[in-house]
């Protein structure tokens, strides 16, 4: 990703509405779903990569976690989250940072990435994301990561993005993680098209 890259998404999120872009989801069911699954202490370290305007960090306070990350390369993005959730954006950690410049010393239990991952379209930023990943995720830590499946728009927001089946983002991420499970879903848009989107739980490797 690019400088260019982020002001295509300050000027996305500075000139919609959550309604107007297709990506919006009222209620994260499914990725809080994988996310219980792992049967986390309310102290685990979450981390959601490109959370934009996401209500899954409303979600993960509601339910008590206490040691989340939000991490998005727009800063209005994260400026109108902050503003949606009052006082309670105090409770969570922001940053501002395209995910191939992130860094940190913190570890986290859980990854979670609904649609950034698949807008990597070259060889070394795919390689670099998995890398940084694989540094930030605790040993036997759990990644969530949901994809346009081959049966998805092959652009988004005027981007091309990267399709993946089950195979071929296992085959991205197999050397440093292990497929726990794997479904599809249809996302309906607010502008009542459908996204089959991909969304794949891994564990990393001890």
């Amino acid at each position: 990703m690019t400088g260019s890259t982020k002001d295509h998404w300050d000027n996305i999120y500075s000139t919609k509405a959550p309604h107007e872009v297709s990506w919006t989801q009222d209620n994260p069911a499914t990725s809080l779903a994988f996310i219980h699954s792992f049967n986390l202490s309310r102290k685990a370290s979450i981390i959601d990569v490109g959370g934009g305007e996401s209500r899954l960090v409303d979600r993960l306070l509601d339910e008590g976690f206490e040691d989340i990350t939000v991490l998005d390369i727009s800063e209005q993005a994260i400026t109108h989250t902050r503003q949606r959730l009052g006082k309670s954006a105090d409770k969570v950690s922001w940053v501002i940072s395209d995910i191939l410049e992130f860094e940190t010393d913190k570890k986290f239990d859980v990854w979670h990435d609904r649609a950034t991952f698949h807008f990597l379209t070259s060889t070394v930023e795919i390689e670099k994301y998995v890398g940084i990943a694989a540094r930030h995720v605790k040993p036997e830590g759990y990644l969530v990561m949901a994809t346009f499946s081959e049966k998805g728009p092959p652009k988004c927001s005027g981007l091309e993005i990267t399709q993946y089946s089950e195979g071929s983002l296992e085959q991205q991420l197999g050397a440093h993680f292990t497929k726990v499970r794997c479904i599809k879903e249809d996302h309906l848009t607010p502008f009542d098209t459908i996204q089959n989107f991909l969304f794949c739980a891994f564990r990393k490797l001890p």
